[in-house]
């Protein structure tokens, strides 16, 4: 049988962790995996959110593994060297890697990921990058697979990740059962982008005042040239501040702005998708499903399908 071993680290994040545990290790899943879960040593795990779990293993179960499933964990804990050395073992007999979040910074410290396109949640990827710049980190990845190292976003896209090792082991239908059973989308592609958030200036900064303005305006066709006469500068001026500030340049924030803008109105909203478009500046519906296919791999349809706000059902009596 295919043996599964996760690998709980220090404040393990339970959500990351049951996932692999759900579809490796029910007897009732796919067949051929056999699951452990093992830490450091044998005993107690705290969570981030809590409580404490029992690792019944210890290092030495990774020596046997065909796949290690790192969760995610707090990354500001380094994993002692021991873990280093059981992971580098561990893929030096040919063992499957992979990491569900913020386990990426364990496979990273380990050197697994060096030269590698690697992605994590989305809110720690600039960590990720800054302290391991030989890996190639993509926030706006689902999960990446680089020969036998994959690595996934945070939270959910375990699960995504996941069914994609069943698929490869068993095929598609035998993924797509399981993802009935699951009640989760049967596939999506790693590709797909994570459909985060994105921040802007601080309001008490230059920048941030200036984003402010441009936010009531996202129906206008503002231009960087707009935004530096706002903020009483050149454009090449504002660029260079903006993008000292923010890590962006001003062209892509305020795409980024507007495209922000369609989502909330997709998902609230009944909108023709051409009013949509007029409304966030994007011109027209054709720039607009340019633009969210780029951003986040999908259709105005698409999103709305997943995204889609329900309303709540009216009380009885009502």
């Amino acid at each position: 049988m295919h043996h599964v071993v996760a690998l709980a680290l220090t404040r393990v994040v339970a959500f990351d962790l049951a996932i692999p545990a759900q579809i490796f290790g029910d007897p009732n899943g796919p067949g051929s995996y056999r699951f452990t879960l093992c830490a450091a040593a044998p005993g107690p795990v705290p969570t981030t959110t809590g409580f404490d779990l029992v690792a019944p293993r210890g290092l030495e179960a990774l020596a046997a593994a065909d796949t290690v499933v790192v969760p995610g964990y707090d990354p500001l804990i380094p994993p002692p060297p021991p873990v280093l050395d059981a992971l580098r073992a561990a893929a030096a007999r040919g063992a499957r890697m992979v990491s569900v979040c913020t386990g990426a910074f364990a496979l990273a410290a380990a050197g697994l990921l060096d030269g590698r396109r690697a992605t994590t949640h989305w809110m720690d990827a600039d960590e990720l990058a800054l302290r391991h710049p030989e890996v190639d980190v993509d926030a706006d990845l689902l999960y990446t697979e680089r020969g036998p190292v994959l690595t996934s976003a945070g939270f959910a896209a375990g699960i995504d990740l996941c069914l994609h090792l069943v698929r490869e082991d068993h095929g598609a239908e035998a993924a797509a059962e399981l993802a009935r059973r699951l009640v989760v989308p049967a596939h999506r592609e790693g590709g797909q982008a994570q459909y985060l958030t994105r921040s802007m200036p601080s309001a008490g900064t230059g920048m941030g005042a200036v984003c402010a303005w441009a936010l009531q305006r996202l129906d206008e066709p503002l231009t960087v040239a707009d935004l530096a006469r706002r903020a009483g500068v050149s454009p090449r001026t504002f660029a260079r501040r903006f993008t000292a500030e923010t890590g962006t340049t001003p062209l892509r924030w305020l795409i980024a702005q507007r495209l922000h803008e369609v989502r909330r109105l997709l998902e609230l909203t009944d909108l023709p998708v051409e009013e949509i478009a007029r409304r966030c500046g994007l011109g027209t519906a054709a720039n607009l499903r340019l633009h969210l296919a780029r951003d986040a791999a999908t259709t105005p349809t698409g999103y709305r399908r997943t995204f889609r706000a329900r309303p709540r059902p009216a009380p009885e009596g009502s």
